[in-house]
């Protein structure tokens, strides 16, 4: 077995994140190690490229996956191999090397590697933990810490890092790519795991909605279209959420002060409430509300359904909504023509009738959604420490805190690529679906 130690010697930087580097080790300014490009399109013809927190990934504009813009006069041309980042929002940006040829939006900072002593991967690593561990915010402007901040480009090419050798960059790269191959399978192993109970309530809920004792009931006459309106106040945080596509649940936004919330009109979330994503129902953007997620607010744009619990459970109405008979109301009442922007109709909604079975088989369901929230949150407790890990994993290496230089990958694990697996994870990685 391999083992792990430190460096024998190790020298003071002036970087708050990086204070103590292996003796032989070097710090540059990123100008030394990089150049800024710009190279303007002005044709149609490529590939529409966004940075996301997975990485750069192709828009899918045929099927109204994303925006086209009008004129690509500014828009820039990326090559295989450039480095792209957002420098615009450092909150919620990224950086990745491009495996595309494609173009970018001017928004965008495209840069190249100029030193053939310097080796991408490892330099893609830094700067991703930058971003990982906000290092760069610190070096950012902007108006407000809680809106768009950005890093100048000034800051950007004097900002330093450490360099090693470039056979131990090298090394460093191939230790992170394998490690984190690992830790890329643990999660979607568990990811799938939890898709099987997901799989196994769905079956559940055909079941029972094709009882005998099954009722055709309307909407309206088993719940209610609640509104609990927020007295917003301006310096008061509030936590607005979104919704996750498929059925996948909610997720809560950044706090927001009450005078950043915006022009919607906002209302309480409470326990047991069914909401729906007024613009992305068609695509099962769908939740129900557990009591983590009581006192948040949803925007208008999120149809809230609160269910008469002695006809029917919400747990039943959310599931009915997840499989293909929901589905097709939800969608049959989202009507639009432009692409993605299908609006859901919450007034026709409501007059819809749906199967509703005897409460003793919905309880069956309730109790199969509560096993299923225990796992989903076991899971999502050890993914979350194991992403800790793995940024404490690429922040050890790539400060030189630990010595991977004589580390030996497994001869059976070498072909087991992170990229590859990490394509693989993003298919069932949850994408994040709602307006404000």
């Amino acid at each position: 077995m391999t083992t792990i130690g430190k460096y024998n010697k190790y020298q003071n930087t002036n970087l708050a994140w990086a204070e103590n580097i292996p003796e032989h080790w070097k710090v540059y300014r990123i100008k030394h190690q990089f150049q800024i490009i710009k190279r303007i399109v002005g044709e149609l013809g490529y590939n529409v490229l966004s940075i996301t927190q997975k990485g750069i990934k192709v828009k899918d504009t045929t099927s109204g996956g994303g925006q086209l813009a009008m004129d690509y006069s500014k828009y820039q041309l990326t090559e295989i191999g450039d480095f792209a980042m957002n420098h615009m929002d450092l909150l919620t940006g990224f950086v990745d090397i491009s495996k595309y040829h494609g173009v970018i939006s001017p928004d965008y900072r495209v840069f190249k590697l100029t030193q053939q002593e310097s080796d991408s991967k490892y330099l893609l690593y830094v700067l991703q933990l930058c971003y990982a561990q906000k290092i760069f915010f610190g070096h950012g402007k902007g108006v407000s810490m809680l809106g768009r901040w950005r890093l100048p480009a000034e800051n950007f090419k004097n900002f330093t890092i450490p360099i090693p050798p470039l056979e131990e960059q090298t090394n460093i790269a191939a230790f992170l790519d394998f490690k984190l191959a690992k830790i890329a399978r643990f999660i979607l192993k568990k990811k799938q795991l939890l898709a099987l109970y997901v799989e196994r309530r769905k079956s559940l809920t055909k079941k029972i909605i094709n009882s005998e004792s099954v009722q055709f009931l309307r909407l309206s006459s088993i719940t209610d279209l609640v509104q609990r309106p927020i007295d917003r106040i301006d310096n008061e945080f509030y936590t607005p959420i979104g919704l996750y596509n498929r059925g996948r649940g909610i997720f809560h936004k950044e706090l927001t002060l009450g005078k950043d919330l915006g022009d919607s009109n906002f209302c309480y979330i409470e326990k047991g409430d069914v909401i729906l994503s007024g613009q992305f129902a068609w695509e099962g953007a769908v939740a129900l509300a557990s009591s983590s997620d009581e006192n948040c607010v949803a925007s208008h744009r999120y149809p809230i359904l609160k269910c008469y619990p002695e006809v029917i459970k919400p747990e039943f109405l959310f599931s009915f909504f997840t499989i293909s008979e929901g589905h097709l109301i939800l969608d049959s009442n989202s009507r639009g023509s432009a692409g993605r922007n299908r609006p859901l109709n919450p007034r026709y909604l409501i007059k819809e009738k749906i199967p509703v079975p005897p409460i003793s088989l919905q309880e069956e369901l309730v109790e199969m959604i509560q096993s299923e929230n225990q796992l989903n949150s076991i899971i999502n407790r050890e993914i979350s420490l194991i992403e800790e890990y793995k940024t404490i994993l690429i922040s050890e290496a790539v400060t030189g805190k630990i010595d991977v230089r004589d580390y030996e990958i497994p001869a059976s694990l070498e072909d087991e690529s992170y990229e590859e697996l990490e394509d693989e994870l993003s298919l069932v990685e949850e994408e994040e679906i709602g307006g404000e």
